[in-house]
């Protein structure tokens, strides 16, 4: 299952063209001049000023619903890994069982006449197993096996740290079952909500048709999928309320959680996915747990068993011939996200195999592109923004003395893990089929999922990663308490080796000081040194932090996010807290690492106004309507202009170093800072 808080696919011969590799892409560059737009002025949009040359150059690309320096980086990070794959996919003896895994995958995902020759075959082993279904008793363990295949309906279920003993992986389900992004697309009543639901309808029909029924009785079925799983919608707890870890902590006896849904038989379930032996369990959202009991009593046995052919097609379809993966990309694609062309093959079939054999194929993206001299300076610069938070704390006027200890007690005990993982996962037991493209992901699914499973009851392992070596992104578990930079990250234009101090603080500098940051925003202030949730503040301080963290909701909520849709202040509160913060103390990090000395401006700008051209750089996008208003109901993160603007404007360190005076857009009247 996704984790709650981690806070992130015949043969070569049969298509060459296809598997090609296209011309060489120009470097990126750590800071690129020529994306400036200088008939902006830095005081007035520094977004603009900074990423306006970059932005006219680089219209959203057909098959993307947004493109940006985070798309771009990860773009070539895939050329690289295509190149391997396509490297290790030739069917040859002799090759190392990592390279026949990867290799075997992306062939067979790679093979399009095979994906439609198949048609729906690939499903009908799952559906007839669902029209079999003789009574409701039986659904349980067609949840169970679905679970287990890693198609998870209804419920989210697998491992995570007990929130208040951070030493025990306890067992934990989860809300879920949904098909459209958020509870909200079903509940909320304007225009828009509206016409995407009858979209959505329109799109459930036109796959159940796909898999075999008659338009009639598609049409029938797709009308009870949407009540079903509008019903579930109406028991989920709302996005905002869930980034509370409060929320989300509900640690049960197994006895209590089958009294709470007497009409699921959880033991029955717990078995037949082969759960290790446990006692207690997490039900994060108790309330959505008697919700669905109440539907799996109300419905019928065939809505249920519509509701489970629809999840099925709906998690397989990206798999499928062109007919499902076409009409998968029209409404989750198209409709949702406005991207207008499905993406190429060989670009899905990379990231299939990340996401599947993340480890296996991170192995040989290492080997290939991971340098220890970058690794030695990313190391000094981690040094020097930890030194930098630890003296913004110590400095803080409104936190009191026992506060402050237990802060500086969980800086120094945060993990730092830059890289990869010392302990590569073990795919033995994972079959791959190169002319089984559905199984091979089915059978990899599985086995993360037995791995997951497997981890209840067990030490917890503090050196695991959430995330594969080339993906570009970066995180901080609370439960953890460690920060993470996966290789992919450690490039331009968060990173290059040969750029000056300056524009690496304002880029992964600046990324650093983010995930610091998020063990003291309003979610990761929770939980203490050891990855517990407890409250080491004092009511004085508790209160302060939430008064100052409030600016902050009313700063970015006044922020549109495209046309008459505002930023939720609450819902990305602590991403803001973590940029403003970030950005503060890689500032605070570059001038300890200068030690007083100014250098030589490059590209005619100071190294301050390199340290926060490198911060905006490092957002510059371009994003079509659709899914602009998507993100602004899903996403925790604002938008690229205003993680440049919204946090510039506070600083009195950019105002200095542009020379904006009082009135500019760039000066807020009310700057906002917690950290």
């Amino acid at each position: 299952m996704k984790k709650l808080i981690v806070l992130a696919p015949l043969a070569l011969a049969a298509s060459q063209a296809a598997l090609a590799a296209d011309p060489p892409k120009p470097k990126i560059a750590g800071f690129d001049i020529g994306a400036l737009d200088r008939t902006a002025n830095a005081c007035t949009n520094f977004y603009q000023f900074a990423c306006g040359g970059w932005m006219a150059a680089n219209p959203v690309p057909p098959d993307r619903p947004r493109w940006g320096r985070f798309d771009e980086l990860q773009d070539r990070n895939r050329d690289v890994l295509r190149e391997i794959l396509n490297q290790v996919s030739a069917s040859s003896g002799g090759r190392h069982p990592i390279d026949q895994k990867i290799g075997d995958h992306y062939a067979a995902c790679m093979d399009e006449s095979r994906a439609e020759a198949l048609g729906a075959t690939p499903l009908e082993k799952e559906l007839s197993a669902i029209d079999a279904l003789a009574d409701k008793a039986a659904l349980v363990d067609r949840f169970a096996h679905l679970q287990s295949q890693g198609l998870p309906v209804l419920f989210g279920y697998g491992s995570l740290q007990d929130f208040k003993d951070a030493t025990k992986v306890l067992a934990v389900v989860d809300q879920g079952g949904l098909g459209m992004p958020d509870r909200d697309y079903y509940i909320k009543d304007d225009d828009r909500s509206k016409e995407l639901r009858t979209k959505y309808v329109a799109h459930v029909q036109k796959q159940l048709e796909l898999a075999g029924d008659k338009p009639d009785a598609a049409a029938a079925r797709a009308k009870t999928v949407m009540e079903m799983e509008t019903a579930l919608a109406n028991v989920s707890l709302e996005r905002v309320k869930r980034r509370d870890p409060e929320n989300l902590y509900h640690k049960m006896k197994r006895a209590e959680l089958v009294g709470l849904t007497p009409d699921f038989r959880w033991e029955a379930f717990f078995t037949a996915t082969g759960a290790p032996p446990f006692s207690e369990i997490n039900v994060t959202h108790p309330d959505f747990f008697k919700g669905a009991n109440e539907l799996l009593k109300t419905r019928s046995l065939a809505d249920w068993k519509t509701y489970l052919r629809w999840h099925v097609i709906r998690q397989t379809a990206p798999m499928l011939s062109s007919a499902f993966v076409n009409e998968n990309f029209d409404f989750y694609g198209k409709t949702l996200t406005g991207a207008k062309e499905l993406r190429p093959r060989w670009k899905r079939c990379v990231d299939r195999v990340d996401n599947d054999l993340g480890d296996a194929l991170g192995q040989r993206y290492v080997e290939k592109t991971f340098g220890e001299e970058g690794k030695k300076r990313m190391a000094v610069m981690v040094a020097a923004l930890e030194k930098a938070l630890e003296k913004d704390i110590e400095g803080l006027p409104w936190m009191e003395e026992a506060t402050r200890k237990k802060g500086l007690e969980k800086l120094k005990a945060i993990a730092n893990k830059v890289g990869y993982t010392d302990k590569w996962r073990d795919y033995t037991s994972v079959r791959i089929d190169r002319e089984d493209a559905v199984g091979n992901a089915a059978r990899a699914a599985a086995y993360e999922f037995r791995r997951d499973l497997n981890k209840i009851g067990k030490p917890v392992d503090r050196g695991e990663w959430q995330m594969s070596p080339p993906t570009v992104n970066a995180y901080y578990s609370p439960l953890l308490n460690d920060i993470n930079f996966p290789v992919g990250i450690l490039q331009p234009p968060f990173f290059d080796n040969a750029m000056d101090d300056a524009v690496n603080f304002g880029g992964i500098g600046a990324v650093i000081g983010h995930e610091l940051t998020h063990g003291f925003d309003d979610s990761g202030r929770k939980f203490d040194a050891l990855g517990n949730m407890t409250d080491w503040w004092t009511d004085k301080d508790g209160k302060q932090f939430e008064e100052k963290s409030a600016c902050f909701v009313d700063q970015y909520a006044a922020y549109t996010a495209v046309d008459d849709v505002k930023l939720n202040g609450k819902l990305t509160l602590g991403e803001n807290v973590a940029d403003n913060g970030g950005l503060r103390i890689a500032h605070m990090a570059l001038h300890e690492t200068l030690a007083g000395k100014e250098p030589a401006p490059i590209d005619g700008f100071t190294a301050d106004q390199r340290l926060f051209l490198g911060w905006a750089q490092i957002w510059c996008q371009n994003a079509t309507p659709e899914i602009s208003r998507l993100l602004a109901q899903t996403d925790p993160h604002s938008p690229g202009q205003w993680r440049t603007n919204g946090t510039v404007s506070n600083m009195p360190e950019f105002q200095k170093a542009f020379s904006c005076k009082a009135g500019d857009p760039m000066v807020s009247a009310r700057p906002c800072r917690v950290w």
